[in-house]
């Protein structure tokens, strides 16, 4: 079966990981995928080479590119696609224009990632809901994006089903001293520091700004403690400021794009995801994997990996106070943090695999006839 996976660029986050992962997996079952980026290729586009899965980037600009939809078109053609496999919606929507008419049937199915929410969403949606009458099936990761989707006459409810994210769960381990110990060399702390760690794109929807109001509140009382963000995004500068306004900037490590985040969650102490709209997030999951307890927003999909008080813990999205007092609540119970980081892990372990994730995908990508 020839799959192609359309999305905008494989920069570093979650869907790209989640697109490389499975495409990764889906060649060694013997199908035969290819992905297209909208954009640019991305910084983990070189992956693909290793993999042997063609890349094909468009290089859209502003506004109606024919151009990027010309060669997003040649793309579908030429790898003679039965399955075309879009993520989120400016990708598909791209995709459907682009085959209009093109010959041959293929099965279109979309992942939405994510809520949904965001800058120009009104106009996004409206395309998207434009190219819902040449799809076949929508993905949501979470019972609550499906939820939103339809309420909100995005999506027909008869044509959306939830695949949850899986990632390669062999990744992942609970952390050791040893990796605790070069965490804190490499930071420049000293070897007691108690780190709270995150994971994302320092964006508004990642809220990294409440984060650190939170942990400002917390190194007030614990001076033993630190702030580990690792991740780019275009809110670096102003987050850099909030850590400098809130007297905790040398307490506060801004990382930036990481591509070993596997060891470095293994030297965390907590994990904490600020978010205020989410999806299924794949950094809970990797958290999650890593036996950390971790302290969420109950937000998107977060309470169906989360569930608070067994898993991890759920506080209000944009509270600092909250999220700082459960926080500190699970610095000062060490043994509640490890039962829940342990819970965490074995929950992912029998839920969270990418295997399940893809054999999901090809049943869906087995069932119904594809549209022309």
């Amino acid at each position: 079966m020839n799959v192609t996976h359309v999305v905008e660029n494989l920069n570093r986050g979650g869907l790209e990981r989640m697109v490389l992962d499975l495409v990764a997996l889906q060649r060694q079952q013997g199908l035969r995928p290819q992905v297209v980026c909208v954009f640019e290729p991305g910084a983990l586009a070189g992956e693909l080479g290793s993999l042997g899965v063609p890349l094909v980037a468009c290089g859209k600009g502003p506004g109606l590119d024919l151009r990027a939809l010309r060669r997003l078109r040649r793309a579908v053609r030429d790898h003679r696609t039965e399955v075309l496999h879009t993520h989120n919606a400016a990708a598909h929507y791209q995709a459907v224009l682009a085959t209009l008419g093109l010959p041959g049937r293929r099965h279109v199915v979309n992942t939405r990632h994510g809520m949904g929410a965001g800058q120009r969403a009104s106009r996004r949606d409206a395309l998207y809901r434009a190219a819902m009458g040449r799809t076949d099936a929508v993905v949501t990761v979470c019972d609550a994006a499906r939820r939103d989707a339809v309420a909100r006459g995005l999506v027909p409810g008869s044509r959306t089903v939830v695949i949850p994210n899986g990632i390669r769960v062999e990744r992942f381990a609970a952390g050791g001293e040893t990796a605790r110990r070069l965490l804190r060399q490499s930071l420049g702390v000293a070897p007691d520091t108690r780190l709270i760690g995150t994971v994302g794109r320092l964006n508004w929807a990642k809220d990294q700004d409440s984060l650190i109001r939170a942990f400002a509140r917390v190194h007030a009382t614990r001076p033993d403690t630190a702030l580990v963000l690792v991740g780019s995004g275009e809110l670096r500068g102003d987050l850099e400021d909030r850590a400098r306004l809130e007297g905790v900037a040398s307490a506060v490590h801004f990382l930036g794009d990481r591509s070993d985040v596997a060891q470095l969650l293994q030297g965390l102490d907590l994990f904490a995801l600020s978010s205020v709209s989410e999806g299924y997030s794949m950094a809970l999951l990797e958290a999650a994997a890593s036996a950390l307890p971790i302290v969420a927003t109950d937000v998107g999909g977060n309470a169906e990996i989360v569930r608070h008080g067994e898993t991890g813990m759920l506080v209000p999205s944009g509270d600092p106070p909250a999220l700082a007092a459960t926080l500190g609540a699970l610095l000062d119970a060490p043994a509640l943090a490890l039962e829940l980081g342990a819970a965490a892990r074995a929950w992912l372990l029998e839920h969270g695999s990418l295997e399940a994730m893809a054999a999901s995908y090809a049943r869906l990508y087995e069932g119904g006839e594809g549209r022309g």
